[in-house]
């Protein structure tokens, strides 16, 4: 029998001993969606795009990591859509103000929800720490890409979708990628 993702979410926390959270998040990697949950009702579901390089947690593989995080801090609450970061700072900048070649990348726009990775030796500490690997869920400027893997690393959604589940998920969160 195929567990749902929250049932999923529910025995991969009671596996760590890790308590739910109010607001979790599950992140299908082979369906490429995201399942928002809150007080255990399925809220909104989002299509996602992840790292084109196979899901890996170890430093400077550029893959996605597996496993239970919790998103750390929240980036950006007032940032126009489309808004462009650099080092987790605002620019100032819509993606459109870019010079067509540089509009070629994966930008990240919008809002960041930065992950911290909970398991320790898997997403945690030395080699495979993903809050140290700068992973987030984040906008982007190609959402006609979503649903296809193709981000250097961070789990990407459309800039509405990204907005919605910011305003929704509160620091503190779960989020298993799997």
């Amino acid at each position: 029998m195929t567990l749902t993702p929250l049932e999923s979410l529910i025995e991969y926390c009671e596996a760590q001993n890790i308590k739910l959270t109010k607001d979790a998040i599950f992140i299908s990697i082979n369906e490429q969606n995201l399942y928002f949950f809150s007080e255990n009702d399925l809220r909104a579901t989002y299509p996602v795009s992840i790292s084109k390089n196979p899901p890996s947690c170890k430093e400077n593989s550029f893959g996605t990591p597996l496993g239970l995080h919790g998103i750390e801090q929240k980036i950006g609450a007032c940032t126009p859509s489309g808004g462009v970061f650099k080092v987790r700072v605002y620019t100032g900048k819509h993606y459109s103000e870019y010079p067509p070649e540089e509009q070629q990348k994966n930008f990240v726009t919008t809002r960041i929800l930065w992950l911290k990775g909970l398991e320790e030796g898997k997403n945690s500490g030395p080699g495979c720490d993903s809050y140290n690997r700068y992973i987030y869920l984040h906008g982007t400027n190609h959402p006609e890409r979503i649903g296809i893997p193709q981000t250097s690393v961070c789990i990407a959604l459309k800039d509405s979708d990204l907005i919605d589940l910011f305003n929704y998920a509160e620091a503190g969160s779960l989020v298993l990628i799997v």
